[in-house]
């Protein structure tokens, strides 16, 4: 692989990219709705026919997202040409130039026009994989990425350690809410990416450390983590980008366990990861013991795969379908003989969040572990800090202090009534959240009343005395078997506690 571009001047090539509208607006407009998807698919045709002309944007598009040669003049009409040349960005071809890298337009939560740069060749996305065997390659932004982005709590803190930075796109997000951000990559060609990444983008640079897991940093301590580690369960380490290097799901086991002496109070450890799910053993109980003493933990499984969608889906992405296929074979076999020998049927994929908090540290740690193939709102980083808010409320509220509480419905909660048409009564109703996770939870005539009514007014126990009232129950009994059902409401986000006392009408 060939050496990577100079920084110190990335300003320059920042304005020319931002005169010519190569942003990820200017994209969309220039391109269309159709051919700009396409490209997230690594399917170049549409945009190729999108710009054929000789504008400043059209050859930047060709030049860095389609990798195409252009003329030398076109270059220059929008570039520092030399600049790009001499400090690496791009390659002379006799009247004609080519990029070096890969540059990507990258719009940031709040509009900001950034840039990641990365291998070319990378484009992540495409039905056909990475299709790269390069040990070092370096990708760029793709679904992993920009999920782990999305679910990221996002409050002004002090510091944070992006692990395994690859091209920097986790360490851009965290700079624009962090005093100092420490990235950390076992590939020093990673560390590059992202310090060209940090430049183009406009970013103040990071603290850029080589080494592997936690070892760059020592004893440093953080507000945030973030990681979207090399989480695939594979037989070695043959890419840096993806294999981890240890057993089955090993490597992010260890990463979540050691991530909880890294944390400062109050601090959030937040990662994607791979987990196997083994004969004999519930999902959540493996993973609920990485968990790190100290801790609360919310983990999510978001998909399953068996251990052949698995293995075909990774040997997609690097390629290794159109190798010869005695070669195919005999590396397929190599994969279903480690989860063979590792008892694993299958393989999840999730978020794991972990929260330094005083009450996991005095013994009483709040871990969920869930299943959510669902569709979610991104960006959930407030969805994120809203759960551990309700399981601190939760922990140091018995079922009396929930009686006496004022609570409020969530916004954009609905009913729904399900059973047949025609039906006098409904065989059940359903709450649905349309925000967030968007949740759905079923519930009898007493929560769905009880829901109905908070308005933060009145308190629980008062509520329930009116529903029983209505149905002619005994208000004791309702007033004992309904805490659970508040509690879950709670935990789930469809009502929320009222702090500080009532809600005036």
């Amino acid at each position: 692989m060939s050496s990577l571009p100079a920084s110190a001047r990335a300003p320059r090539l920042r304005e020319a990219l931002l005169a010519a509208d190569f942003t990820a607006d200017g994209l969309l407009e220039r391109l269309g709705a159709s051919a700009y998807a396409a490209l997230a698919r690594s399917e170049t045709v549409p945009a190729l026919r999108a710009t054929r002309g000789d504008s400043p944007l059209d050859t930047l598009v060709r030049l860095f997202l389609l990798q195409r040669s252009v003329p030398a003049a076109l270059a220059a009409a929008a570039l520092p040409l030399e600049e790009c040349l001499e400090d690496g960005w791009l390659a002379r071809e006799g009247d004609l130039v080519r990029a070096a890298v890969d540059v990507r337009p990258y719009g940031g939560p709040e509009g900001q026009d950034w840039f990641i740069v990365s291998d070319l060749g990378c484009a992540v996305g495409g039905a056909g994989g990475i299709g790269s065997h390069e040990e070092g390659v370096v990708l760029g932004v793709g679904g992993a990425s920009t999920t782990l982005a999305g679910i990221t709590v996002r409050r002004p803190v002090a510091s944070a350690l992006d692990l395994g930075t690859g091209s920097g796109i986790q360490a851009l997000h965290a700079a624009q809410h962090a005093t100092q951000v420490t990235a950390t990559d076992v590939n020093p060609r990673a560390l590059d990416f992202t310090r060209l990444t940090l430049a183009l983008s406009g970013a103040a640079p990071a603290d850029l450390r080589e080494g592997s897991l936690f070892e760059p940093v020592g004893d440093l301590t953080y507000d945030l983590i973030v990681s979207n580690p090399p989480f695939v369960i594979s037989p070695g380490a043959r890419l840096t980008y993806r294999d981890g290097g240890m057993g089955g799901d090993d490597l992010c086991r260890t990463l979540v366990q050691q991530a909880g002496d890294r944390l400062n109070v109050g601090g959030y450890a937040q990662f994607l990861a791979n987990w196997q799910h083994v004969e004999g053993e519930e999902w959540q109980d493996r993973v609920r013991a990485w968990v790190p003493e100290g801790c609360d933990a919310w983990i999510v499984q978001r998909e399953v795969q068996d251990v052949t969608q698995y293995t075909e889906l990774w040997l997609r992405d690097s390629g290794d379908h159109r190798m010869d296929p005695a070669a195919y074979t005999e590396r397929y076999e190599a994969w279903l003989d480690e989860f063979e020998a590792r008892s694993t049927k299958a393989v999840g994929f999730g978020w794991i969040t972990l929260r330094k908090s005083a009450a996991a540290a005095a013994g009483n740690p709040s871990v969920v572990a869930e299943e959510w193939p669902h569709s979610v709102e991104q960006p959930l980083g407030s969805a994120v800090e809203a759960h551990f808010a309700r399981q601190d409320y939760l922990r140091e509220h018995d079922d009396a202090a929930l009686l006496a509480a004022h609570f409020t419905l969530a916004e954009e909660v609905v009913q729904e009534q399900v059973g047949l048409p025609g039906a006098e009564d409904p065989e059940h109703v359903v709450l649905r959240q349309h925000r967030g996770m968007r949740r759905a939870t079923k519930v009898d005539s007493v929560g769905a009343g009880f829901a109905g009514v908070c308005d933060g007014s009145l308190p629980a126990g008062r509520i329930l005395d009116a529903i029983a009232q209505l149905m002619a129950e005994d208000p004791v009994l309702l007033r004992d078997r309904t805490p659970q059902a508040i509690r879950l409401l709670v935990e789930e986000g469809f009502i929320e506690p009222v702090l500080g006392g009532a809600r005036e009408r």
